[in-house]
């Protein structure tokens, strides 16, 4: 699937207002500790149905490999996202701080995030990797968890965190992104 595609199969899915599976929400509970279950209980139903999505795909992935029981990988594939908060837009303003930081470049989201309003609140978006990391390690995640949420989004920094190959590959391609 192209990227575009992707995006708009998230962007249509973003808009449903179902909460996620009962039964999914029991084992989310299972893999995440209750610090982090608090924060990814507070991202929107859109976003815990995708994080769920991601960490079924990064099971099924690493199921009968030497990683196929480490709970990191699945805490990472549910909390990679959890830097959005911060900017706390839904989804028409997520589309317009992506197409915003995609013509003035990424480069802009520090400054931005010093601004006011709308600016700041794109800014912070374009920095939910980095925020996703420092909400991961204050709700005591697994070093692995806040490294991939730092590193989801920049294949440059793959290699440097530490993460297993075959489980960044999982990892990324369940995301997807």
């Amino acid at each position: 699937m192209g990227r575009e595609a992707h995006l708009a199969r998230r962007f249509f899915g973003a808009l449903s207002p179902a909460a996620p599976k009962p039964a999914d929400i029991v084992w989310v509970e299972t893999v995440l500790n209750a610090r982090e279950y608090a924060v990814w209980n507070r991202m929107p139903k859109h976003d815990r149905r995708h994080s769920i999505a991601v960490a079924r795909r990064v099971e099924a992935a690493l199921a009968g490999t030497e990683h196929a029981d480490d709970p990191r990988w699945l805490e990472a594939a549910l909390l990679h996202d959890v830097g959005k908060l911060d900017a706390d837009l839904g989804v028409f303003g997520r589309v317009a701080a992506t197409l915003a930081g995609a013509v003035a470049g990424h480069g802009m989201a520090d400054a931005w995030s010093e601004k006011r309003g709308i600016t700041r609140r794109f800014g912070l978006y374009l920095r939910h990797p980095e925020l996703g990391a420092s909400r991961i390690r204050m709700c005591e995640g697994s070093r692995e968890a806040a490294v991939w949420a730092e590193a989801h989004q920049d294949l440059d920094r793959y290699d440097q965190t530490g993460i297993p190959p075959d489980v960044l590959d999982a990892l990324a391609a369940a995301d997807d992104d």
